[in-house]
């Protein structure tokens, strides 16, 4: 009995130190577990802020590329002469319109890739036309100016470089056409000012083209003269005026264009050969008329 009890003694003190053993292969190191597999992934996950912050550096960097390149295809398209087209108004406007459809192709991109932002454009989905009407209204006056810029592509009324008379509210402006924009038409004048009108309104008022008449364009000099004057005779000291400067090449007329209770206005209207040999004329037009009227003592107003 006494050989029995011990024998099981020693088998139960061996059967506990053999369960408090480590396995076999195995030793005391912390092994890394799955929850820091995934911590340390974090970053390549979209459905977190460090994956979507990612994402968001990731695309904005191509968008930025792709619109560069674009940007710099263009420049170098209108800055090799043998490579430019007939229409460079139209590689400029369609250059601007392929960056503005780069970045946002990009934010639709983003939109799409991140869950929570993909989730909550389908739920946005029952409320689009709602939505549609109010981004609609908000840029009416800006998608007015891109449609106007389109129709201005298409039918050409004039291109980049054109010499254009248009009404400003300083009044009647002459400018050289320097940009078509996707929202504004940029005018630089004589005196190197720059004229922004909305594309919108350039394509319903009315231009006039000073550049598709050739170059030769009629120079209109207003003299304002006493209503006593006896204005044959001023139309003939005009005409001796005018015949004295090579630039007015051919004369027009002199016709009243305003008349008052203390002045009458003649207008001297002469060709010239172009926009800058017009002003110069001008110039030298009021210049001789100012000392030939006071010889012939037709006194100016």
């Amino acid at each position: 009995m006494a050989e029995t009890n011990s024998t099981g003694t020693n088998a139960t003190t061996e059967t506990g130190t053999s369960s408090n053993a480590p396995p076999a292969g195995t030793t005391g190191s912390k092994q890394p577990t799955a929850g820091d597999k995934v911590s340390q992934l974090d970053f390549l996950d979209r459905d977190t802020l460090a994956g979507a912050l990612l994402v968001a550096v990731v695309v904005a960097f191509c968008a930025w590329v792709a619109g560069r390149l674009v940007r710099l295809a263009v420049h170098r398209i209108l800055t090799r002469p043998k490579h430019v087209p007939s229409d460079p108004t139209a590689i400029q406007f369609m250059g601007q319109l392929a960056r503005a459809g780069v970045y946002v192709f990009a934010v639709l991109t983003y939109a799409h890739l991140i869950p929570a932002l993909s989730n909550l454009g389908s739920a946005w989905l029952a409320s689009v036309g709602v939505l549609s009407v109010v981004v609609g209204l908000a840029a009416q006056n800006t998608l007015g100016n891109l449609i106007a810029g389109v129709t201005l592509l298409l039918y050409r009324p004039f291109n980049i470089g054109d010499r254009l008379q248009v009404t400003a509210p300083t009044g009647l402006e002459t400018g050289v056409v320097e940009s078509l924009n996707l929202g504004y038409t940029i005018l630089r004048t004589p005196d190197e000012r720059h004229i922004v009108i909305p594309n919108s309104l350039m394509s319903s008022q009315t231009n006039v083209n000073l550049s598709s008449s050739g170059g030769r364009l009629i120079c209109l000099v207003p003299f304002t003269v006493s209503p006593d004057t006896d204005l044959e005779h001023a139309r003939k000291v005009l005409i001796e005026i005018a015949g004295q400067f090579s630039k007015a090449e051919d004369y027009v007329g002199s016709p009243v264009t305003a008349l008052s209770s203390t002045s009458v206005t003649l207008t001297l209207q002469v060709w010239c050969d172009g926009f800058k040999a017009a002003a110069d004329l001008k110039s030298n037009l009021f210049e001789a008329a100012r000392k030939r009227f006071k010889a012939e003592g037709i006194e100016l107003r």
